[in-house]
């Protein structure tokens, strides 16, 4: 890919009979490689936004920092404005939730799970639930809030 042939100038230009002599071309050419490697990245742009995964969710905002990435995919439990209870994308009744998040805390080697919760749900709602996290084995729970929210000392994050 890319290797071509140059023929030789070193006869000043005279015509010789027989065989020509030819170099072979020590350049490569990039031109390919650089529209591929456009392509694949105008892809990946266009295709990153829609690998999130969630229930939409009016979350609240607050002034907390962005919690850190682990190696696993976080386990996410949303609790919805009409209160139902989805484990990542799967429905699931609150009679259920401990026995559900017992088996997937056996089978997963980090405690950490993040509790999404809609805005109208009152405190005991979400007090409840993180009860019912933790006694499904799950003690690293980490609540996810939208940024730019108000600070408690009065300025807006």
């Amino acid at each position: 890919m890319g290797a071509g042939v140059m023929k030789s100038d070193g006869d000043g230009g005279r015509r010789r009979r027989g065989r020509r002599k030819t170099a072979p071309m020590a350049e490569i050419n990039v031109t390919p490689f650089v529209d591929v490697m456009l392509v694949l990245l105008i892809i990946f742009m266009v295709a990153a936004p829609l690998l999130t995964v969630g229930v939409p969710v009016e979350l609240p905002q607050t002034a907390a920092n962005a919690l850190p990435t682990d190696e696993e995919e976080p386990l996410t439990v949303t609790i919805t404005g009409a209160g139902e209870i989805l484990i990542q994308n799967t429905p699931t009744a609150a009679n259920e939730l401990v026995g559900k998040l017992t088996a997937i805390a056996a089978e997963r080697s980090s405690d950490r799970i993040f509790l999404r919760a809609d805005g109208a749900n009152d405190w005991t709602t979400v007090a409840e639930i993180m009860g019912a996290l933790n006694a499904g084995g799950f003690s690293n729970i980490g609540l996810v809030t939208d940024v730019g929210g108000p600070a408690l000392d009065g300025s807006d994050g």
